[in-house]
């Protein structure tokens, strides 16, 4: 069995931590080998920083804020973000991005933290992980600017449009893809999308806690997501693919080792 990289986890989270241990050994035992926790603060990015000092052979992490939380940017976050950046279990720079869907916080916010986070990226030659929704336009117009001096970018849990995609792939971006492929309501568009992605572009998350794939069977009781389920997502994207699904993990592990250098 060819093992597989979580390249998205919310492994911080409440209903995560409650049963870390089994979370852990669930993906282990589903040939889940490695995990990159998302940093979504401040806050976040250092548990998530303590959490793989606890399991440094199975856990790498991100440092960033999140659009959501774009308001607490101040004038320490660059320096402070820079500090845990410099952690060896931190592989990229995020979560950031702009999420205009409910303007958690305000679009000139999210724009100053997702400007100051890409020049964090290009000072310290870091990958940056992002996020994109009901942004496109003004996201890739920033990130197209810096893109060249970035060394590596992925849009991740991408559920936009071709278009978008298409401009994502233009800019040499990894794409991670999340159980919103398993979705008979709202992934149909992403089962046509996925076979646009070159195969040494793209990456596999499970986003988890959130986006369990609807077409498990049986689902767990406690209807959470977790890392075990991301050779579910894997074996999904083939047969969208319709290649192997030895193949498509093949690709997706050394893509994701790559991308975060693993």
């Amino acid at each position: 069995m060819t093992p597989l990289i979580d390249i998205g986890v919310n492994l911080t989270n409440k209903s995560l931590l409650a049963d870390l241990d089994g979370v852990l050994q669930r993906a282990a035992d589903a040939g889940v080998e490695q995990m990159v926790i998302t940093g979504t603060s401040y806050e976040v990015s250092l548990q998530a920083i303590q959490l793989c000092a606890q399991y440094p052979s199975r856990l790498v992490s991100t440092c960033g804020i999140h659009p959501h939380h774009a308001s607490d940017w101040d004038d320490d976050s660059y320096a402070q973000l820079g500090e845990l950046a410099g952690q060896d279990c931190v592989r990229a720079i995020g979560e950031t991005g702009l999420d205009f869907n409910r303007n958690y916080s305000p679009p000139a916010a999210q724009e100053l933290a997702f400007a100051q986070q890409m020049a964090l990226a290009v000072e310290l030659q870091m990958p940056l992980f992002c996020h994109q929704r009901d942004a496109h336009e003004r996201f890739a117009g920033m990130l197209r600017e810096q893109r060249k001096r970035i060394p590596r970018v992925v849009v991740h849990c991408f559920t936009d449009t071709r278009e978008a995609l298409i401009d994502y792939l233009d800019l040499d971006c990894y794409i991670g893809i999340t159980g919103w492929i398993c979705d008979e309501r709202r992934g149909l568009g992403l089962r046509e999308l996925v076979k646009l992605i070159p195969r040494e572009r793209l990456l596999l998350e499970t986003d988890a806690p959130y986006l369990l794939p609807r077409n498990l069977d049986p689902k767990p009781p406690s209807r959470i997501n977790e890392p075990a389920w991301l050779p579910h997502i894997m074996r999904e994207v083939a047969l969208c693919l319709g290649r192997p699904p030895a193949s498509v993990a093949a690709d997706c592990l050394n893509n994701s080792r790559l991308f975060f250098d693993l």
